[in-house]
């Protein structure tokens, strides 16, 4: 037979080898973007995105589609969202009394992801489903656990007492671990002290995308120039020097603090007031904009003596963040958001077993059977497939990484 004759016959076999095998690797492997969005988009995702809000009222408020409807935004962008309330989750083992899903204030942060049984916690939170307060979301969970993690303490929170020029102490002394707005030590430099050890968690899980969400304010001018020079420097100064692209910060607070005029009207759309917006093709986070005497304090209080923000201040804060929310998540996986990530423990892969319960076996794995070296060797191969293509151009790197270099090794062996 001639050299040619039998080179056709092969490559008739192998193409639709490498059919089967790129089949098996996207059914077996994490389903990413079918087109990567440019990292500066502020398009939705192109799949449904799993997320989680840590939240209390405010936030409740805040997702309820005859308030904020903030629920409905996340829906109608393609977000699967489910969120924690008071009562949610394990018992907080770190105060002593109450469920962890009590416990949202900037001290508790410490509790949530970086304590002695942040795993027990964090278990539950990323396998949450379901709703715990009302709003619309989509009806088709897509399985798997929670990729974004959205997190805001309540308007108490910006009560930071101490100087913006107190040095931050180190963790290990920071006294406001564990504990609530009601604590002495709730200030400003131990609050940057709990957020910065927050980013020794966050780098260990990039298959994570975290948002912080900034403390309303209050209408109390007391401490509102802490709040906000704490809130702008977890905007500004936080991620300075931070490599990756799995944490973003959207600043609530900064955004209710100027209104259309009356706590009744926002100024959602205008060139002045206060905003962290996507504006004129870039980020925008204006805090200048408020020229009354108490520049730091809530515009958008429900009622005298309830500094819980209303509804056109909710809406306001819809309008600005779903573009942003957007944007982070278009940036985190043009970083390669679902890559391989290293946790303090161990290592861990977003990318499922195939021999996980989940559903049918892989078609190789079942011609080979599920511990043979062959199907091993495909498993890896698929995985560092998938990880790299989650970075972009899944469908182009997976022809070359599959049929190319079968091609290319059965000429070799045929020369």
């Amino acid at each position: 037979m001639k050299k040619t004759t039998f080179i056709s016959l092969l490559s008739a076999f192998l193409f639709p080898l490498s059919c089967v095998i790129v089949t098996c690797f996207l059914l077996s492997g994490p389903q990413v973007d079918a087109v990567p969005m440019s990292a500066e988009s502020t398009a939705p995702p192109s799949r449904p995105v799993k997320l989680i809000f840590i939240h209390h009222s405010s936030g409740e408020n805040w997702l309820a589609d005859e308030n904020g409807g903030l629920g409905i935004a996340l829906r109608d962008s393609n977000y699967f969202v489910s969120d924690t309330n008071y009562g949610w989750g394990p018992q907080d083992a770190d105060a002593g009394f109450d469920t962890i899903g009590d416990h949202t204030d900037i001290g508790n942060w410490y509790s949530w992801f970086r304590g002695p049984h942040a795993d027990t916690y964090l278990r539950s939170l990323y396998a949450e489903s379901e709703q715990h307060s009302s709003y619309s979301r989509r009806e088709d969970d897509p399985g798997g656990e929670n990729e974004i993690i959205m997190f805001k303490s309540c308007f108490p929170n910006s009560n930071l007492m101490g100087d913006p020029a107190d040095p931050v102490p180190p963790i290990s002394n920071n006294p406001l671990r564990g504990q609530d707005t009601s604590s002495e030590y709730h200030t400003i430099a131990n609050a940057k002290g709990i957020y910065s050890d927050l980013l020794e968690y966050f780098q260990t899980r990039q298959d994570k995308l975290f948002i912080v969400i900034t403390a309303p304010p209050v209408s109390d001018p007391t401490f509102s120039a802490n709040a906000r020079a704490f809130n702008n420097w977890l905007v500004s100064d936080w991620l300075s020097g931070y490599p990756y692209k799995n944490v973003f910060v959207f600043d609530f607070y900064n955004v209710l603090t100027t209104n259309g005029g009356t706590p009744l009207a926002n100024d959602l759309g205008r060139s002045d007031g206060n905003h962290h917006r996507w504006w004129n093709d870039a980020v925008q986070h204006k805090t200048d904009g408020d020229h009354d005497a108490q520049p730091d304090i809530t515009e958008y209080p429900s009622s005298f003596g309830d500094d819980h923000p209303n509804r056109a201040g909710n809406l306001k804060a819809t309008g600005e963040f779903i573009p942003l929310l957007n944007l982070a998540y278009n940036r985190w996986k043009a970083g390669g958001g679902s890559a391989t990530t290293t946790t303090s423990a161990s290592t861990t892969s977003t990318i499922p077993d195939d021999d996980d319960g989940g559903g049918e076996p892989c078609v190789l794995e079942r011609i080979y059977g599920p511990d043979s070296g062959a199907a091993q060797q495909l498993r890896q191969f698929r995985d560092a497939v998938m990880s790299r293509a989650a970075q972009g151009g899944a469908a182009i790197r997976l022809y070359y990484a599959v049929v190319s270099p079968i091609g290319e090794k059965a000429l070799f062996i045929l020369q």
